[in-house]
Order: structure tokens, then C-alpha cells, then sequence
């Protein structure tokens, strides 16, 4: 399968955990590029991780800056909650369930750590939208997906609407 496609469901990898990362500098930033080309070039999404492009590894990025402008591109190795606060439902998308939207438990507060894609460490607190896409591609790497958050499936996953040709 090429790298440079979005891996859909059921595809096995995207259930699969992935192990944390300990690829050199130079693998990491092979990962980080091949997954920016795609959030940007094939699917204009706000996030991505590793398995979605049928790669194992622990690397997710996260852009939420279109929506927050003061947010910052993110490239997560290895990331970590340690803290959640103030659950909410909201309505939620996945490049790997492109038919679908979902409406989705998340945490709106998250403490998190992680490796940047040079290998220095972070801890952050996100709030809103950084902190639902945060939670978004760490379940990627843990082998989860949306549909596993609904309630209800019949009710809370919902086809998307079609744009005409």
C-alpha cells in the first residue's frame, strides 16, 4: 500500500497499538513529513497520526491554527494525558471514516506530555478544539476510533452530507 493514502476502516492497522517510538531523528522526520503531505496535500484535516497512513509508530501532528489562531502545529512522539477535565459531546470527524461523523465524548482540558520531532520534551495544557484533536490521534495511536466514543450508533454516527460533482 503506498504511504501517501489515507488508510480507511476496517483496515487492521488502525486497531492496532502502536509501541512507543524510538526511531533515530532523521526516521522521525521521514514519518513527520510523508504525514504532513497527506494531512495538507490529500485530506486538509486538522490532525493525523501514524497508523492513518498504515505506519506503526507512536507520531501524530497536530494544526489546529486555521480554527485557533494562536495555536501552533504540533508533532507528537511518544504523547501522554496525564489530566482531563470538563467532558462534553461534540460532533466529530475522522480522514479514516470518511463517510461519517460522529458525536463524541471528549474532554475540553487536557495536561499531555510528549517528544517534539527533535527529541526535546513537552508538557502542555490544551483546551477546546487542540485539546479534543490531541485526545483524537493519541486514540489513533492506541488503536481506537471515533466510533468506538458513540453511544449509540444507530443515533450518534452520522453520514455526512454529500457535495454534489
Amino acid at each position: 500500500m503506498p504511504l501517501d493514502r489515507i488508510v480507511h476502516y476496517p483496515d487492521r492497522v488502525l486497531r492496532t497499538a502502536t509501541k512507543n517510538c524510538v526511531l533515530v531523528q532523521k526516521e522521525i522526520m521521514g514519518v513527520v513529513k510523508q504525514l504532513h503531505d497527506v494531512m495538507k496535500n490529500e485530506a486538509h484535516g486538522i490532525g493525523i497520526a501514524a497508523p492513518q497512513i498504515g505506519l506503526s509508530h507512536r507520531i501524530a501532528i497536530i494544526d489546529v491554527s486555521a480554527r485557533e489562531p494562536s495555536a501552533k502545529k504540533m508533532v507528537l512522539v511518544n504523547p501522554i494525558i496525564h489530566e482531563m477535565r470538563d467532558m462534553e459531546i461534540g460532533r466529530e470527524g475522522c480522514m479514516s471514516v470518511p463517510d461519517y461523523t460522529a458525536l463524541v465524548k471528549r474532554y475540553r482540558w487536557i495536561r499531555f506530555s510528549y517528544h517534539d520531532e527533535f527529541g526535546k520534551p513537552h508538557e502542555k495544557i490544551s483546551e477546546g478544539i487542540e485539546a479534543i484533536c490531541v485526545q483524537h490521534e493519541i486514540d489513533h495511536l492506541d488503536g481506537k476510533l471515533l466510533i468506538d466514543r458513540v453511544h449509540c450508533l444507530k443515533t450518534d454516527l452520522l453520514p455526512r452530507r454529500m457535495t454534489k460533482p
